[in-house]
């Protein structure tokens, strides 16, 4: 294989892009191709799995195999897939609402069993594909258009979630620090076993508007301001933990995959009298 570029893993003819401006979801993908191109994966051998919401739409721009599912099925498809050949390096690309809400079960599941996959999850704190509405990760007291009044739900910690269904890598980073963000992805592609990326990410559209912060600038301030590593969260009470976006890696260990035992059933099951 020759020496891959940045604009290998493009498909340019699809630019301009299709988000909103200061939408963070350029940004991750960004993050995501230098990490390609670092790694000098094979596009052959490499599949992006999405599914719906604006996030979804990440597989038109990235020049390997792609499969496009159904709203919070990324997951499943991508296990189906990682099943069917195991040689494959599998990336699932989900927002907060496609992976985190609707996909919910599916987000759990894929850690406990620790399929070989990574999941990159963007959050952007509501649905910015169909009109601001709440979801699983919205922050209590903000406003949405299905919570005009203020949300009075608290949001999934999606890090601790996957943490305790026994994901062996677990890391969450942000728009603003890109070269972190590329950084834990790049780990998470070299992991065995199920690998689980957060990325914080503005929605000015929607969240950023009806929040006081119209501009992709105001929101990623926003998100520069109320984030902490987690040296400075050990030092901070559990209420104001809750307010911040932790960040850094959570989790590094290694797990036997979910493919590799599989195989050995298999093996036992083949000889079996």
């Amino acid at each position: 294989m020759s020496n891959m570029k940045f604009d290998d893993y493009l498909v340019k003819n699809k630019f301009p892009l299709f988000w909103c401006g200061g939408c963070g979801n350029g940004n991750v993908l960004g993050a995501i191709v230098r990490a390609f191109e670092e790694l000098q994966l094979d596009r052959k051998n490499t599949v992006v799995v999405t599914g719906i919401g604006c996030w979804g739409k990440a597989d038109d721009y990235i020049n390997t195999n792609a499969f496009h599912g159904t709203h919070g099925r990324a997951l499943a498809f991508a296990t189906g897939i990682k099943l069917a050949n195991p040689e494959l390096k599998v990336l699932v690309l989900m927002g907060d609402g496609d992976g985190a809400t609707i996909g919910g079960n599916h987000l759990i599941h894929a850690a406990r069993r620790n399929v070989d996959l990574t999941a990159i999850v963007v959050n952007n704190l509501n649905y910015g594909m169909t009109g601001g509405q709440y979801s699983g990760t919205t922050p209590e007291a903000s406003y949405t258009s299905t919570s005009p009044y203020g949300h009075i739900e608290q949001g999934f910690d999606l890090c601790k979630l996957v943490e305790g269904a026994g994901a062996p890598y677990v890391a969450r980073g942000s728009v603003y620090n890109i070269v972190q963000l590329q950084k834990l992805i790049v780990e998470a592609l070299n992991k065995k076993g199920f690998s689980f990326v957060e990325a914080i990410a503005p929605c000015p559209t929607h969240f950023g508007r009806r929040n006081g912060m119209k501009t992709g600038p105001k929101m990623l301030n926003w998100i520069k301001e109320n984030s902490v590593n987690i040296k400075q969260a050990e030092k901070l009470s559990p209420e104001e933990r809750e307010k911040k976006f932790v960040l850094g890696k959570f989790v590094d260990r290694d797990k036997e995959d979910y493919s590799t035992k599989y195989e050995k059933i298999f093996a036992i099951a083949e000889n079996a009298e």
